[in-house]
């Protein structure tokens, strides 16, 4: 990098599950440049971009805090389930280099091109949306841990039956959010029409470790999947039980009744 060339800062932010992009494109193109690529934004304004993803995703380069805010604002407007814990990555930058790469957090970028920043961004942005996912389902495992230890030291898990569904549902929702948007995770379609701009993506994928914390996510979405059917084990045996027990009274009740009369 020469002294000549600036640094500047770069930032991704998962928002929400879902960003409304029909209607966002119309008021912010009110006031900004605005592409449409493939189902994403593309915001120009002089120097600063901000590309936004239809996934609850936005990554900013050069866009000052205030703007950012601003824009945030607007996004979770008409955004699909805002997130409580929002998440978010920074990065610095600087234009014109050499050659596109990335090295503790700093990007050398080879070319202003607004594709090239599309592409960076768009492994940003499934980065961003990945912490979300692995954010999710490190927090339902961690409040569910108890259970599987309740069941080895107790033999039995000491919930209410209408406790152990509510537990059974917040894994179903957990588990099902992330595997129906797994394939948010796959290459973007974007490539598939413009192939040259691919390499500048793998490079941001391949520096975020995208691939290897997909195979650990699938790991976690192992775990809450066996605690779900664990649950509904539980609650089968206990159902199971109760049938029995029930069964055991009428019996009883049976047979007394068959001594009363006899008595009578």
């Amino acid at each position: 990098m020469s002294e000549n060339q600036s640094i500047n800062q770069c930032a991704a932010y998962c928002l929400a599950q879902r960003f409304d992009i029909a209607t966002l494109s119309k008021l912010i193109s009110e006031a900004k440049q605005v592409r449409i690529i493939k189902g994403s934004l593309l915001v120009e304004d002089h120097s600063a971009m901000s590309v936004i993803f239809p996934y609850g995703a936005v990554v900013h380069w050069n866009v000052g805090q205030i703007q950012q805010n601003k824009l945030h604002q607007l996004l979770l407007t008409y955004a699909e389930n805002p997130l409580e814990l929002v998440e978010e990555d920074h990065f610095t930058y600087t234009l014109d280099c050499a050659a596109t790469r990335i090295n503790e957090d700093h990007i050398e970028v080879e070319s202003a091109d607004p594709y090239v920043i599309f592409a960076l961004s768009h492994g940003m942005g499934q980065s961003i949306k990945l912490a979300s996912f692995e954010t999710n389902a490190i927090t339902t495992i961690n409040k569910t841990s108890y259970l599987p230890k309740s069941l080895a030291i107790n033999g039995i898990i000491q919930l209410q039956r209408h406790e152990l569904a509510k537990i059974r549902g917040q894994l179903f929702l957990t588990k099902s959010d992330i595997i129906l948007n797994y394939d948010l995770l796959d290459t973007p379609d974007f490539f598939w029409e413009y192939p040259e701009y691919e390499p500048f993506y793998a490079i941001a994928a391949k520096y975020l470790e995208i691939s290897q914390r997909i195979d650990v996510l699938s790991k976690k979405l192992e775990t809450i999947h066996e605690l779900f059917e664990m649950l509904a084990d539980e609650q089968k045996h206990r159902q199971s039980s109760r049938l029995e027990w029930i069964i055991i009274w009428l019996i009883a009740l049976e047979i007394m009744m068959t001594l009363l009369g006899k008595i009578l």
